[in-house]
């Protein structure tokens, strides 16, 4: 497991042109890992994918409904 989540990462580390250190990257990786993102974006320009997540994790989830038939 951890050979391919390091495998992974050196991947996503090589695909984005900022540059980030393994273990930053690691850090932001496993802090988003429940958030639906685009990573090349967020990576890219984190600071305002972070204030997208932000205003999006604002609104509260919709509500589900129960049918009975």
């Amino acid at each position: 497991m951890t050979l391919i989540a390091n495998l992974l990462l050196t991947l996503m580390q090589r695909s984005i042109k900022r540059k980030w250190s393994f273990s930053g990257l690691a850090t932001m990786t496993r802090i988003l890992l429940m958030c639906y993102v685009d990573y090349r974006l967020f990576f890219e320009n984190p600071e305002k994918e972070w204030q997208q997540i932000l205003v999006n994790s604002a609104d509260p989830p919709p509500e589900l409904e129960l049918k009975f038939e």
